[in-house]
């Protein structure tokens, strides 16, 4: 059903408002689906994974200071080099940039904070926690240092924008997207063995070390990949994930990655179908994401302390 819901979201996306500018239209609008899909990949799948690493289904990546690190370098970006340079550099340099530096900092974390000797997941996430306070704090320090100008410059990058997506951005971040793909399915059946806890997983033969490392590894590719590409999105992963967890039939990993996929995919298509061509761009699709993840937050909160 999801796939079906996902094919009709997909020709409305390709098709309504085109008015005959079919040779126009498609091309545009291809590489802006593909965008779309290879986030809602990105985002989904990696806080599906997140979630069973931490057996928390209230969890996002986003509690690592991902997208406290992306403002953060947008900042510094803006304040070095000025507004004009900054929106002058090479899209792919900048992307690169921002994956390499990402990626790097969550590894060096994952690196020092969890070893064979200390495989703590709680202090990695308060220590994720406490860098993201202070990437925030650090650039809000440079917001009041900046011009007024360049301030505006930073605000409209340090927000998710799904309909400007630059399409020389999409080979490399399809590639990244599928390389990974390959290996979360081959850990699919380890990952419904994690979500027995951590005793039971090592007891029933799985290297945790090794798999939690991995699947760490993997999860700061994807999120760093969908950040650099449309900017920084906090609760679009707790949101899909919600509703997936809602509508799957098992828990296991091999029916929930591919749901969560689609129903990340659905939620950015339709959603952009939506905003952009039936109402005329008169309203932002990540603020009503972020909002509808934001509610299913504090239900999911709510829920929890009731039992």
């Amino acid at each position: 059903m999801a796939a079906i819901i996902l094919l009709i979201s997909t020709i409305l996306f390709l098709t309504v408002n085109v008015n005959g500018h079919w040779d126009f239209a498609l091309p545009l609008r291809g590489k802006k689906l593909l965008a779309l899909m290879v986030v809602g990949y990105a985002i989904g799948v990696s806080t599906l994974l997140f979630q069973t690493l931490t057996h928390n289904p209230i969890l996002t990546p986003s509690l690592l200071g991902f997208d406290s690190l992306y403002v953060l370098l947008q900042s510094l970006l803006v304040f070095f080099l000025g507004a004009i340079s900054f929106t002058s550099i090479n899209p792919l340099a900048k992307f690169t940039l921002e994956i390499v530096l990402m990626f790097g900092a969550s590894l060096l974390l994952f690196r020092l904070l969890f070893s064979k000797s200390s495989q703590d997941l709680t202090r990695l996430i308060l220590v994720g926690v406490i860098f993201g306070v202070l990437f925030r704090s650090l650039s809000a320090l440079i917001a009041r240092l900046i011009n007024p100008d360049d301030f505006v410059v930073v605000q409209s990058a340090s927000y998710a924008q799904f309909n400007t997506v630059n399409p020389q951005l999409l080979g490399i971040s399809i590639f990244i997207c599928a390389i990974s793909a390959l290996f979360i399915w081959h850990w699919r059946y380890q990952c419904d063995v994690l979500m027995l806890g951590k005793s039971q997983a090592i007891n029933l033969g799985i290297n945790y070390q090794r798999l939690a490392f991995g699947l760490l590894t993997v999860i700061a590719v994807l999120v760093a990949t969908a950040t650099a590409l449309v900017g920084p999105v906090t609760f679009f992963g707790l949101l899909v994930c919600a509703l997936t967890n809602r509508i799957a039939r098992h828990m296991y990993h091999s029916e929930r990655l591919i749901l969560v996929s689609l129903v990340a995919m659905i939620c950015l298509v339709l959603g952009q179908t939506i905003f952009e061509q039936l109402l005329g761009m008169a309203g932002v699709l990540s603020v009503v994401i972020e909002l509808a993840g934001g509610l299913v937050f504090l239900i999911l909160i709510f829920m929890t302390q009731r039992r």
